[in-house]
């Protein structure tokens, strides 16, 4: 917009939606959208380096996006041979799964030794991965074993939502709140001024917000059109 480019950044829980957009992609716009700064709770994001500058709030790294990039690795893995990123993305998705489960039927944590059991998978897998490419010979390597290294480094935040039940095991809900974005992008093109950029996110933050709590698109237009928008009751 305006012949440069900005980002959309987005802060979502399962009852509000807040977009926003700014001509940086980090810790400055983070700052601006005010969210992250004050945040205390469980904050779940992709491996990007800025979230990290935030120390108050625990971090649930999205198990989605490491899920591809352990495909991707199994994909170049010779047919038919073990491959250390087909075990740990398996056991990955057994423990989203034993959350899952436990959160369906009512209790409070996930079976510790069924935990465990694919814990010990996910970090012997991870650890396989990181020796085997160790020497990161080649562009492709080095990208394999940062991967590896990550999941064991950050084991506890990929891991996250296997112990806190709260925190959901990826960021797909944000993925979802920010696709009107992208879709009108396709469709239409880019908005043409900061300012048209910024209403935009304004109406999609009040209407993702206003469906949250059941209220439907039209009927949050009408009252907004009308002067009375719609309000959340205060928590």
């Amino acid at each position: 917009m305006e012949g440069r480019l900005a980002w959309v950044h987005c802060a979502r829980t399962g009852k509000y939606t807040l977009l926003m957009v700014h001509p940086k992609r980090g810790t400055k716009a983070m700052e601006a959208m005010g969210v992250l700064p004050r945040f205390a709770g469980v904050a779940v994001h992709d491996a990007w380096a800025p979230y990290d500058t935030y120390t108050a709030p625990d971090h649930q790294l999205c198990c989605a996006h490491a899920l591809r990039e352990m495909q991707a690795v199994t994909d170049a893995a010779p047919q038919g041979q073990w491959c250390w990123a087909a075990q740990a993305a398996g056991a990955l998705t057994a423990m989203q799964q034993l959350a899952s489960e436990a959160i369906r039927q009512g209790r409070d944590a996930v079976d510790p030794a069924a935990l465990a059991a694919q814990i010990r998978l996910f970090r012997s897998a991870a650890l396989i991965g990181a020796s085997q490419t160790a020497a990161r010979s080649g562009a492709l390597m080095k990208k394999h074993n940062a991967l590896a290294r990550r999941l064991l480094d950050r084991q506890d935040d990929y891991l996250r939502f296997a112990t806190d039940l709260r925190a959901p095991p990826d960021n797909n809900g944000t993925e979802r709140d920010i696709r009107m974005a992208k879709l009108k992008q396709k469709v239409s093109g880019c908005l043409r001024t900061m300012a048209g950029a910024r209403q935009f996110c304004a109406i999609r933050s009040y209407l993702s917000t206003a469906a949250k709590h059941g209220l439907s698109f039209f009927d949050a237009l009408v009252m907004l059109a009308k002067g009375e928008p719609w309000m959340p009751a205060a928590a």
